[in-house]
C-alpha cells in the first residue's frame, strides 16, 4: 500500500516536472505585474516536512497530490488568461450574401469586374474613357479586347449615360424644359413687342411706320425694348420745370450744383461727418435772384439733398430744386441734360464742378474747381459781376458769350476786359461822345447788345448825368442791384422769422389736409367713415 502511494506520487511529480520544463509554458508567461501580484498576495502556506519513513527515504520526494492539482489548475488559469490577453487566431468568418445589402450606387453600374480583369491582365485600373484610351495606346485594340474577355465589360458595352445617376438625369430634363420655355417666351415676347403702334406711340416713333414686314416688326420690338430700358436711365419727367410764369418771369435761367460748389462734406476721426457752407453763398443766391431764375441741379438724391437745401436756403431764393431723379444716366455716368428743363437753351447757364455732368451741353457750362472747405474762398462771389453783366447787356445767346471766355479764368479775364472798356469809355466821355459809351463794353466782347434799358428808376441818378461822370451802363446796373439787395436784406431782418413761421404753418396745414384725404379715401371703401369735409364741419360746430 505504501509502495503504491509512493508510485503515484512519483508519477505526479514527474508530470509536474514535465509541465514545468515545457517550452510552451515558458513562452506563455504572465506579465510581470500579474506575477508580482500573485507572488505578493497569494503566497502558499508554509510547508511542514512530515516525518519520513524508510520507504520514503529510499524513493525521491514527490509533491502531495493536492498541491500538484493546485499547480495544474493555476497553470490552466494562466493559459486561459494569456489566451484572453493575446489576440486569438482569426477564425474564418462566414460569407456575407451581397444580394441582401442595400444598393448605394444610385443607378450607376458597377465597374468591379472590369477593374479586376484589368488587374489580372497586369494593368492599372483606370475608370472611364481614359482607361480605354490608355489601353488602346499601350497594347492596341486587340489587347484591349482580349483583356476584357476575362469577365470585364467590353469597350462600348455601356454608354456614358449609364454612369449618370437618376437624380442628375431628372435635373438635365428639367433644365432642357426650362430652356425650351425660355426660348418660347423670348419668341412670344418679341412678337408681342413688335405689334403695331397705337396713336400715342405713332406720334413718338413716326420714323418707324406700321406694317407686317419682318424688318418693321423687329424695329418696333427694338424700339419698345429700348424704351423700357431708357425708363430707368432717363429723367423722371419729360419736362423738369413748368412753363414760365409771365408774372414772375426772368429772362435767364441759372442752374447751379450743390456738392463741392455750395457746400462741402468731409469726415474726420474726431468729429465724424461735417458739412461746410461756402463763403458768399447767401450773397450769391440773394443778389442774382433778381436777375436769374435760379435752379438747383444736383446729382445728390432727394432724401439726402432736400434737408440740406432747406437749411441752406430757408427763404426759398432757389426757385426749383432738381435732384438725382432729374438727371440722366448714360455710359455709366450721371449727366445733367438741359434739354429737359423746358427752357430756351440760349438763355440757360449751368455752373458745375464736374465736366462729366455737363457733357450734354458743354457750350452752356461754366466749370469751377471743386471747393474743399477753404474759408477764404472768393471764387463763387467773383462770378457775380460777369453774370450781372450778361443780364445787363441782354445778350440774345449766352453761349456766344461763354464761347469767348473758353479756356480762360472768367473772373480774371472779365476784369481785364472791363478795365480796357473803362479806359476807352473815359476817353469818349472826355470827347463828349455819350452814345459810344453805351455799347463800348459789348463791342469789346465782340457782341452787340440787343437792347439796353438805362432808364432811371425812382431814386436813381439820371443816366446822362451818370455817363457824364464817367460811369458805364454796368456801373448803373450794379448800383441798382446793390440797392435791391440791401433792401431785401433789411426785409429779411425785419420779417424773416415771421416768414419762416408762416411757411411752417402752411406746411403743417398741407400735411393735415393730405392725411385727411388719405383717410377719407381709405375708409370710403367701407362706406361708414365720414369724409374729411364732414369731420372738419363737425369740429367747427363743436367749437
Amino acid at each position: 500500500m505504501m509502495l503504491s502511494r509512493a508510485a503515484v506520487r512519483s508519477i505526479a511529480g514527474a508530470r509536474v516536472a514535465a509541465h514545468a520544463a515545457s517550452p510552451l509554458l515558458s513562452q506563455r508567461t504572465l506579465p510581470a505585474v500579474w506575477t508580482r501580484s500573485m507572488a505578493k498576495d497569494n503566497k502558499p502556506p508554509k510547508f511542514t516536512k512530515p516525518e519520513s519513513t524508510p520507504a520514503q527515504k529510499a524513493t525521491p520526494k514527490a509533491p502531495e497530490p493536492a498541491e500538484s492539482e493546485k499547480a495544474e489548475q493555476k497553470q490552466q488559469q494562466q493559459q486561459q488568461q494569456q489566451q484572453q490577453q493575446t489576440p486569438a487566431e482569426s477564425e474564418p468568418e462566414p460569407e456575407i450574401d451581397l444580394s441582401k445589402l442595400p444598393d448605394l450606387r444610385g443607378g450607376i453600374p458597377t465597374t468591379l469586374e472590369y477593374e479586376m480583369a484589368q488587374k489580372e491582365a497586369g494593368k492599372k485600373p483606370v475608370a472611364g474613357e481614359e482607361a480605354e484610351t490608355q489601353a488602346e495606346g499601350a497594347e492596341g485594340p486587340e489587347a484591349a479586347t482580349s483583356g476584357s474577355g476575362g469577365g470585364g465589360r467590353k469597350k462600348g458595352q455601356l454608354p456614358d449615360s449609364a454612369y449618370v445617376s437618376s437624380t442628375e438625369k431628372r435635373r438635365q430634363k428639367m433644365a432642357n424644359w426650362a430652356f425650351i420655355a425660355a426660348g418660347l417666351a423670348l419668341v412670344g415676347g418679341t412678337i408681342y413687342l413688335g405689334r403695331e403702334w397705337d396713336e400715342e406711340e405713332l406720334e413718338k416713333h413716326h420714323d418707324i411706320p406700321n406694317g407686317w414686314g419682318l424688318g418693321l416688326w423687329w424695329k418696333r420690338a427694338k424700339a419698345r425694348m429700348t424704351g423700357t430700358v431708357s425708363y430707368y436711365q432717363e429723367p423722371a419727367f419729360e419736362k423738369l420745370l413748368p412753363d414760365p410764369d409771365p408774372s414772375f418771369e426772368r429772362p435767364y435761367t441759372l442752374c447751379i450744383s450743390l456738392e463741392d460748389m455750395l457746400v462741402h462734406s468731409e469726415w474726420t476721426r474726431d468729429h465724424g461727418w461735417r458739412l461746410a457752407k461756402r463763403p458768399g453763398v447767401d450773397y450769391f443766391l440773394r443778389y442774382l435772384s433778381q436777375y436769374y431764375e435760379i435752379v438747383l441741379f444736383t446729382s445728390v438724391p432727394f432724401a439726402n439733398a432736400e434737408p440740406i437745401v432747406r437749411k441752406m436756403d430757408p427763404y426759398r431764393f432757389i426757385m426749383w430744386p432738381l435732384f438725382r431723379e432729374a438727371t440722366k444716366y448714360k455710359d455709366g455716368e450721371i449727366v445733367k441734360d438741359l434739354s429737359y428743363l423746358n427752357r430756351d437753351l440760349s438763355k440757360v447757364i449751368i455752373i458745375d464742378t464736374d465736366p462729366k455732368h455737363v457733357r450734354a451741353q458743354p457750350e452752356n457750362a461754366i466749370v469751377l474747381p471743386k471747393w474743399k472747405g477753404d474759408p477764404k474762398d472768393t471764387e463763387l462771389v467773383s462770378l457775380v459781376p460777369f453774370l450781372e453783366f450778361i443780364h445787363t447787356m441782354n445778350f440774345p445767346d449766352v453761349r456766344k458769350v461763354l464761347k469767348s471766355f473758353e479756356g480762360q479764368h472768367i473772373p480774371t479775364e472779365f476784369a481785364r476786359r472791363e478795365a480796357i472798356a473803362r479806359a476807352e469809355h473815359n476817353k469818349l466821355v472826355a470827347a463828349k461822345a455819350k452814345k459810344a459809351g453805351l455799347g463800348s463794353l459789348g463791342a469789346r466782347f465782340g457782341i452787340k447788345p440787343s437792347k439796353l434799358n438805362p432808364m432811371a428808376m425812382e431814386g436813381e441818378e439820371d443816366p446822362s448825368e451818370a455817363f457824364a461822370k464817367g460811369k458805364m451802363i454796368q456801373d448803373i446796373a450794379r448800383e441798382r442791384g446793390m440797392r435791391n439787395y440791401l433792401a431785401m436784406e433789411e426785409e429779411i431782418k425785419k420779417n424773416g422769422e415771421m416768414w419762416l413761421k408762416m411757411e411752417q404753418e402752411a406746411q403743417e396745414k398741407a400735411q393735415k389736409e393730405m392725411m385727411k384725404n388719405m383717410q377719407s379715401s381709405v375708409f370710403g371703401w367701407f362706406g361708414g367713415a365720414p369724409s374729411g369735409e364732414q369731420q372738419s364741419g363737425e369740429s367747427e360746430k363743436k367749437a
